[in-house]
């Protein structure tokens, strides 16, 4: 198995009076989370929260990392990501102040000798390998949704007043319909950025690529991506995780 080096930042941005994204680094490098709650203030702080949590510690007692059946790996990883949604359901409907919380949840999980890229909601897996640069993951957003019908163009996604409407998440009903993990093969030299959307509306595909691909300290990486996604006018929250392999 490939050794994983990781670096990570997350922080409030320029725009937002409050930090509402949240990410796990699992020391062994078994597992790595980013969040992006939703709902306003202490709602979507506590929707990532207990999304990063739960999915954590559900991952750590429930995930045989040794598996090497991938049906068992996913349905393993769906049924903790499910028992999250259910409980932040559960506390949406039974706390008025978090009436209308959700959150995003993006993860990379080694199990068995292979990766295992997913997620719900719109934050983001991406993988550079050999100078290709490609998102693992499918945004559920509207504007995704549009896309995939050819209603509207990929330039005018960019800019879609849809773009940050969700419709799934953790904490709707769809948000245990599963999380169609990528099953990957690691390879030395594989890069892996899992990010808010904070850094994507901050820096494009092009620059992500270069920024990823400049150097080998992936913590130096990871602050150079939330930097130019800063410098890049990002309104919201920046997260991102870095995992370089060899």
């Amino acid at each position: 198995m490939a050794r994983v080096h990781v670096g990570s930042l997350s922080i409030t941005g320029n725009f937002r009076g409050n930090n509402e994204d949240r990410l796990a680094v699992d020391p062994d490098g078994r597992f790595h989370l980013v969040a992006d709650g939703m709902g306003g203030q202490s709602a979507g702080e506590q929707a990532s929260e207990m999304a990063i949590e739960l999915i954590g510690k559900g991952l750590d007692k429930e995930l045989d990392f040794e598996e090497i059946s991938s049906e068992t790996v996913i349905e393993t990883i769906d049924r903790v990501v499910t028992a999250a949604n259910t409980e932040i359901l559960a506390l949406a409907q039974l706390e008025p102040r978090f009436h209308n919380m959700g959150t995003t949840v993006v993860f990379v999980v080694a199990a068995g000798g292979k990766f295992y890229a997913g997620g719900i909601g719109d934050s983001r897996v991406y993988r550079l390998r050999d100078g290709s640069f490609e998102q693992l993951t499918t945004d559920h957003s509207l504007t995704q949704a549009l896309l995939d019908a050819k209603t509207i163009s990929p330039e005018e996604a960019i800019t879609h007043r849809y773009r940050n409407v969700l419709y799934r998440y953790l904490g709707s009903k769809e948000g245990g319909e599963g999380t169609s993990p990528e099953v990957l093969e690691p390879a030395e030299g594989d890069r892996f950025l899992l990010c808010s959307d904070g850094v994507t509306d901050g820096v494009d595909d092009l620059t992500l690529t270069g920024i990823l691909n400049d150097g080998d300290d992936p913590q130096q990486i990871a602050e150079a991506i939330v930097a130019a996604a800063l410098e890049g006018g990002s309104k919201d929250n920046i997260t991102a995780i870095v995992l370089r392999l060899d």
